[in-house]
């Protein structure tokens, strides 16, 4: 079952189509700034992008916080919200369900996809960006300055571009659990990836909120941009880790909640 539905995510147009796009912005971003030669201030964000100019081995992280904001939660919230309702909206669900396939099991499938596509789109964006910036600007691996404005070898920047590449991938695991609970809730692909789309956007909104401080530790997107902590030297855990154990209760909490609904959706009927 995780094997069909890996191939029919790899036969869909969209995903490569989405995967392009994703690759795309921060190439396109590149060549701005190669050609202009004009870059953010440091400090101002997209993270990194003011030191790309001096140095493109940086620029995987940069293209990192370029896409994440937006981009690629916006195409997971896609993927996942096609997950269930896609195969409602066709039709096709109900016809699955009457083969000896377990909704568990199902659903199953369809999260390893997702995770897949996740991963996929985070390596493809790191390893095009990484191509991109070492042909477009400087590149100068050995003279690497961390954010705290200590050198990194080519090995301890490598291995912090890995470490980041995951905690994207697992925040953007919690964007995914979202949108496939409401993608068993409804039959409607696109409702389901606008709604959870409208978590994240209001999410977004609180935690710029003074007024709301008291809930802004436990929204979704709190720690999405924590991973920039693991290029400092030596490396704050605090936001990493809570990052980490924000999106493992999300993760947890709509898949359960995905399941339990799925499981007594009454599909065949």
């Amino acid at each position: 079952m995780i094997a069909v539905e890996l191939l029919k995510l790899a036969r869909r147009p969209r995903t490569w189509v989405s995967l392009g796009l994703l690759c795309g912005l921060p190439i396109l971003v590149a060549v701005f700034l190669w050609w202009t030669k004009l870059g953010p201030k440091p400090g101002e964000q997209p993270a990194f992008l003011a030191a790309v100019l001096s140095n493109g081995a940086l620029f995987p992280a940069a293209a990192l916080a370029i896409v994440l904001p937006l981009f690629l939660p916006v195409a997971v919230a896609v993927i996942g919200g096609d997950a269930v309702a896609g195969e409602a909206s066709a039709g096709t669900l109900r016809y699955l369900l009457l083969r000896p396939v377990g909704r568990t099991r199902l659903l199953v499938a369809k999260l390893v996809a997702m995770v897949v596509y996740v991963l996929t789109g985070v390596v493809l964006v790191v390893a095009t960006s990484l191509v991109v910036g070492l042909n477009l600007f400087p590149s100068e691996p050995t003279a690497v300055t961390s954010v705290s404005g200590v050198a990194l070898t080519p090995q301890q920047l490598a291995v912090r571009i890995v470490a980041a590449m995951l905690y994207v991938a697992v925040s953007m695991l919690g964007v995914g659990a979202i949108a496939l609970f409401l993608s068993t809730m409804s039959d409607s692909p696109l409702a389901a990836a606008l709604g959870a789309l409208a978590a994240l956007v209001t999410s977004q909104v609180l935690v710029t909120l003074d007024a709301a401080g008291s809930v802004r530790p436990y929204l979704p997107t709190r720690y999405w941009l924590a991973w920039i902590d693991l290029f400092r030297d030596p490396i704050p855990w605090r936001d990493i880790d809570r990052g980490l154990a924000i999106q493992a209760v999300y993760v947890a909490v709509f898949l359960a909640a995905a399941w339990a609904n799925f499981a007594s959706k009454d599909i065949k009927s």
